[in-house]
């Protein structure tokens, strides 16, 4: 019987991947031909979905682009062997696009049955669980900390000291928090994984969970990922029938409930306080700092929080061990991050690789430039808050040393390119007007000095007083930078300031 592959990530989905699904089982149907179809996670190419795969002898055969009026021809040329097609990509594993890929996280994506456990397990998965049951939990938390993960979420906060830090915190309930509240424009990594290979996201919750003593986690999802959150109570119900999550965690004796919670889509929900709020049934709103939530989170209660791209890390840096996730990065930035290409961008998609890869590699090589032809103009890298590169600065190193060093940040791993014709004084004001639609309203900076921000934008582009009104915009990005609660108001300047320093004209107009 030949397998069949088409993608159920919802990128795929809004462009006919389940009309073509369908289509392949009528065709096979009528020509007598006996197929297996399986539904995956994408494999990140997003330019090439609808992508169909084949298994031949040759390996999983590519078809880029497939609509379900285009299945019969796909037969009519024998496709299920891998044969030649004007959308034939060949080979998936050897495309040029793919193979120098560093994929650690996303190692299964695309690959396996998003809801199949043992598929799962036949590609990897769940060696990381086994071992930390086998390590207990001090030399699990020393294995994540020596591994040098950082938090993925933007901050990039040593994520073994978090864990450490729960560890050793004495109460009678601990939890987990998985941060998938991934709201930055330009970022889809979290929400891929989720469809893709939810048992990941699982599996590193758990494993954080019976290390840290904590027997309860939570999924904060939003509501705009509908098939994530599908995806991800079919994977929770499997796990529990399997004795993955529940009272005797793989008949460890170890305790792991895990529970998704939906939220309604506020950007500031992405701030970890904001989320507990939420999730304890309250308005999303910052709380300040100290208590830490490693101390008193959730409920009260000692609580690690990660987004879904940290906790993904951790079953193969548990299963092979820390010194394989140091052997890639540089520096203090160690390991993998998952690049999302996004904007005026020809081949947009996933890119995972180790850290220090550039960002001109990123745009030109594995972007292929601009969707439009004309010429990349601004680059932004980690989401609305996010400094904007110009053309001529690209060739900066994307690990978290060499961003801040440029007065930018990794963020998420988002990047949006932009052609000649973007207007960055626009850009420069959406940000602002980005910040006051989104800020929860605690703080006067990010309340008050946004707005005010997008009216001084609003004057120096009317051509009023120009001059001052740079002047005071640039003291408005001072006064948020540094007086804001939380990262909401004090990077809301990022993009304003950078927008400023690289594309000054623009204000000039």
């Amino acid at each position: 019987m030949t397998r069949v592959y088409v993608p159920r990530d919802s990128a795929a989905r809004s462009i006919g991947a389940d009309e073509v699904a369908v289509a392949i089982l009528s065709e096979a149907a009528v020509r007598g031909l006996d197929i297996e179809l399986v539904r995956n996670g994408s494999r990140g190419m997003l330019w090439a979905e609808p992508l169909v795969e084949v298994v031949t002898d040759q390996g999983r055969v590519g078809y880029a682009g497939i609509s379900a009026d285009r299945v019969a021809e796909l037969f009519d040329a024998g496709f299920l062997t891998g044969a030649e097609h004007s959308s034939r990509l060949g080979v998936v594993d050897e495309h040029a696009w793919l193979k120098d890929q560093q994929r650690v996280t996303f190692a299964r994506m695309g690959i396996t049955d998003p809801i199949n456990l043992d598929d799962y397990e036949a590609h990897g998965g769940l060696r990381g669980l086994r071992r930390a049951l086998e390590l207990g939990p001090e030399a699990t938390v020393e294995e994540v900390l020596a591994s040098g993960l950082r938090g993925r979420g933007g901050a990039g906060f040593p994520a073994g000291i978090k864990w450490r830090t729960v560890m050793q915190a004495q109460a009678e309930q601990k939890y987990i928090a998985c941060n998938a509240d991934e709201g930055d424009s330009g970022t889809f990594a979290d929400r891929m994984l989720m469809e893709g290979d939810p048992f990941t996201l699982i599996e590193g919750m758990t494993i954080a969970g019976v290390s840290t003593g904590a027997t309860i986690g939570y999924i904060y999802s939003r509501s705009e990922y509908p098939d994530a959150n599908n995806t991800m109570r079919e994977a929770l119900a499997v796990a529990y029938e399997r004795g993955l999550l529940g009272s005797d965690v793989l008949g460890s004796g170890k305790a792991f409930d895990l529970r998704l919670r939906v939220g309604a889509g506020a950007y500031i929900c992405g701030e970890e306080t904001a989320m507990l709020d939420s999730l304890e049934g309250r308005r999303g709103m910052v709380r300040a700092k100290p208590p830490i939530p490693a101390l008193e989170g959730l409920f009260g209660k000692p609580t690690l929080v990660n987004n879904v791209m940290t906790l993904g890390s951790v079953p193969a840096i548990i299963a092979d061990g820390a010194a394989a996730y140091q052997s890639y990065g540089t520096e203090r930035s160690r390991g993998t991050q998952v690049f999302q290409l996004a904007g005026n961008v020809d081949r947009g998609g996933i890119i995972e690789t180790g850290f220090g890869v550039t960002l001109a590699e990123l745009v030109h090589t594995y972007g292929g430039g601009t969707w439009s032809g004309r010429p990349v103009r601004a680059v932004q890298v980690g989401g609305p808050l996010g400094a904007y590169f110009p053309a001529s600065g690209l060739d900066v190193s994307l690990d978290y040393e060499s961003m801040i060093a440029a007065g930018g940040m990794v963020g998420h791993g988002g990047i949006v390119v932009f052609d000649e014709t973007v207007d960055m004084s626009l850009q420069a004001r959406f940000a602002m007007e980005f910040c006051s639609k989104e800020s929860c309203g605690k703080c006067t900076p990010c309340r008050i000095g946004a707005v005010r921000g997008v009216e001084t934008i609003d004057k120096i582009r009317e051509g009023v007083d120009r001059d001052n009104n740079l002047v005071l915009l640039n003291d408005l990005c001072e006064l948020m930078t540094d007086g804001s609660l939380c990262a909401m108001g004090g990077l809301t300047p990022m993009p304003v300031q950078s927008a400023l320093r690289h594309f000054p004209e623009d204000f000039q107009r």
